[in-house]
């Protein structure tokens, strides 16, 4: 026995040394203990493959949400991206983290951490480095080593805007070495430039040498599909791009509608599905109003799922049906498999509808009193927060006092529910930027829902929808002359048009000062027609003003 163990021993030696002398480091036989990357697959500690199937999550603002992970677990989704923040918001400590890695353990969710600090570096006031990100993760490493088997380290969210977006790629090749170099063995998650949307393909194109970069090869890259990303064709071509070279890739948001455009999410999950790549939808609960329909629940309360809840849960593709747990908590064991050619299947967008939600809009005449920065461009602005997700707050130029007191405006209650889900909470979100507050807290109850920020207080009954109609004279009357239109319809670029309709299923609009169906404001608003006001004389008045040739309205089955 003697002689076995001291043969035994000298034959590790020798594979040790033969590791060393190949240039494999015993660093990457200890990443091997957590997720890791095999070609452009995520493979979990037991070494299966692993699908992210998740879901985001505010916690940053919402501290006190804690039972949030057990609902998203309720959805059937594997795993959980947890919005943190080092100093730009409120610091999430060494020991939230810690507690939030057990809730997530306990519900049997993978944690995807993320430092949502770096938001439109460049472009954005107040956002960090990524330089400062590794310095925040380093500040809570204690939280985190030993977790290499239940949590994925995205970096920064979203950490260069369209201001110098190159610069991405050697800022992520330091951030990258200064993690490794401070002993971090997890898998490495990267968001894109351009606002995570990489639409100059900057993240794209450098890929590979950036997964160079990491001396333990153990880097994934993030996207995140918004209005870029609206056609199959564009979904397609991105991915096709990272299974063709074999590069890891997951969407790291997306959404079913936004004011840059009308994301195609049913394509987005179909691609995702049939390419073996991961999702994670942008977010449970908690956006600023102008996104509200981006929440997945209504208040937090998981049996009163949004449309978007439904699309992203329950549709084709969906969370529910797509979804396996990981293996590290005992779920199925899976087989690696790497495939050379992008798939090209097409689903046709969900329809589902929740019925019963609210939602609160503004809008006024008197009141387009100014702009804000959109990814880079200015477009008009009416009775809406400066902060909040989606505006940056360097870019505002607002002069007049909304909502509620519009010069020649008015407040009425209409009885009809919208699809989006009804929001009186802020929060950061995916593309630009969050509140410029430094805290803010929540209470919400069955009915009503409020908080508060440095900038402002808002609250909401949930029961009721509220739009402030336009001064008189910008309207569009039941009398007036409008040219009929019909499904699909599609208006681009600047004017004031009257249409007539009787059919549809669906409108949606952006940069848009305007949009009136029957004296209903719903600008730049994605709504069912089934939530329309009634006909007059039988048809729906349509009335469309946007001054700027990036205007869109559609009206679609």
């Amino acid at each position: 026995m003697k002689y076995q163990s001291q043969k035994k021993g000298f034959f590790i030696a020798a594979i040790l040394f033969l590791m060393i002398c190949l240039g494999i480091g015993t660093a990457q036989l200890q990443a091997a203990t957590g997720f890791h990357i095999s070609g452009r697959n995520l493979l979990d500690a037991n070494g299966n493959n692993f699908i992210i199937r998740g879901i985001s999550h505010a916690h940053c603002w919402y501290t006190s949400q804690t039972s949030a992970f057990a609902n998203i677990k309720g959805t059937g989704a594997n795993t959980v991206r947890v919005v943190l923040s080092g100093g730009r918001w409120t610091a999430n400590s060494a020991s939230d983290v810690a507690n939030v890695i057990s809730l997530c353990k306990t519900n049997r969710l993978i944690a995807v951490l993320e430092d949502h600090d770096t938001t439109g570096y460049g472009e954005q006031s107040g956002a960090y480095t990524l330089a400062q990100a590794v310095s925040y993760w380093t500040s809570i490493q204690s939280a985190l080593t030993g977790q290499e088997a239940y949590v994925i380290i995205n970096i920064g969210n979203e950490p260069y805007g369209n201001t110098n977006p190159s610069d991405w790629v050697a800022a992520t090749k330091n951030a990258i070495i200064a993690m490794r170099n401070a002993g971090f063995q997890h898998t490495l998650m990267i968001d894109a430039t351009n606002w995570g949307q990489d639409w100059q393909f900057i993240s794209r194109d450098n890929a590979a040498s950036v997964l160079d970069s990491d001396t333990l090869g153990n880097t994934i890259f993030s996207v995140h599909m918004y209005g870029v990303y609206d056609t199959a064709a564009e979904i397609q071509s991105y991915v096709s791009y990272f299974v063709t070279n074999g590069l890891p890739l997951v969407i790291g948001e997306f959404g079913y509608n936004h004011s840059d455009g009308n994301p195609d999410e049913a394509t987005i999950m179909s691609q995702a599905v049939s390419n073996g790549i991961g999702y994670m939808g942008w977010s449970w609960c908690g956006n600023s109003s102008e996104v509200a329909y981006l929440d997945m629940v209504t208040n937090w309360d998981p049996a009163s799922l949004t449309e978007w809840g439904q699309i992203i849960i329950n549709g084709a593709n969906g969370i529910d049906a797509t979804s396996q747990e990981c293996s590290v908590f005992g779920g199925p064991t899976t087989s690696t498999t790497s495939t050379t050619s992008a798939s090209t299947t097409t689903t046709a967008a969900s329809t589902t509808t929740t019925t019963g939600t609210t939602t609160t809009t503004t809008s006024g005449g008197s009141c387009d009193c100014g702009t804000c920065s959109w990814y880079g461009t200015n477009v008009p602005m009416c009775c809406q927060s400066c902060s909040g997700w989606g505006w940056q707050d360097g870019g505002c130029n607002r002069s007049c006092v909304c909502p509620g007191s519009c010069p020649g405006g008015s407040t009425t209650t209409a009885a009809s529910t919208t699809t989006t889900a009804a929001s009186t909470t802020t929060t950061a979100a995916s593309t630009t930027t969050t509140t410029a507050a430094s805290t803010s807290t929540s209470t919400t109850s069955a009915s009503t829902s409020t908080t508060t920020t440095a900038a402002s207080t808002t609250t909401t009954a949930a029961s009721t929808t509220t739009t402030t109609t336009a001064a008189a004279g910008c309207t569009c009357d039941s009398g007036c002359d409008g040219t009929a239109i019909t499904p699909d319809f599609t208006k681009d670029g600047a004017g004031q048009f009257c249409w007539q309709a009787t059919s549809g299923t669906y409108i949606n609009s952006w940069n848009t000062n305007k949009v009136e169906v029957n004296d209903t404001v719903y600008t730049n608003l994605y709504v069912l027609t089934s939530s329309f006001p009634a006909k007059i004389n039988g048809v729906w008045y349509i009335y469309y003003d946007s001054s700027v040739a990036w205007g869109h309205f559609e009206l679609k089955n």
